[in-house]
């Protein structure tokens, strides 16, 4: 376990090295926001265990907005769309992969672009979501991993050599495929 722990967190000082020196999302500016842009529908399947799975329709409206450099990001959910979040996709920093969904009530989110993803974590109300946006030709596929914090359990012994871990449960997962629509 030891040596998991200490892999795990060579890959993360690594990969913090490569996004400080623009190695890694500079190379995504070309993917990003480039192939995400349009309007995406498809399925969304809704998991939670102990419940059979729900499936929603979503759909995904990603264009220019009025101010230049930023973006639309609607998400609608059921066949009618009556749930509709209409959202703005903010630069930060763009060399570094760095985006902000901003709800326009207050609330703004931090996303990372790596490769031809966007990926995200927030917590809101004891759950951690971390969401995952990954286009792959004229499909976009969507992942949410909902984390209950409250439910927690921590093993190791709290030293250098065995540090203390917190496992958490899953509480739900949300993935679909979306179909870029012409």
């Amino acid at each position: 376990m030891k040596n998991l722990i200490l892999t795990f967190v060579v890959f993360l000082l690594a990969d913090s090295a490569r996004a400080q020196t623009g190695a890694g999302p500079a190379n995504s500016t070309a993917v990003f926001p480039g192939v995400f842009l349009g309007k995406w529908k498809g399925a969304l399947q809704w998991i939670v265990a102990g419940r059979p799975t729900q499936t929603f329709t979503m759909q995904l409206s990603i264009l220019p907005a009025d101010t230049a450099g930023q973006f639309t990001w609607q998400m609608m959910y059921g066949e009618d769309g009556k749930d509709s979040r209409p959202y703005l996709l903010k630069p930060v920093d763009t060399s570094r992969g760095h985006w902000l969904i901003d709800e326009r009530d207050g609330i703004l989110l931090d996303s990372y672009v790596f490769d031809s993803s966007l990926q995200g974590a927030f917590t809101v109300m004891g759950n951690t979501i971390v969401d995952h946006y990954r286009v792959e030709g004229d499909k976009m596929l969507v992942e949410f991993f909902t984390i209950k914090l409250d439910d927690k359990k921590t093993s190791g012994k709290g030293t250098a050599e065995t540090p203390l871990v917190h496992s958490y449960r899953m509480s739900g997962y949300q993935r679909g495929v979306l179909q870029k629509q012409h």
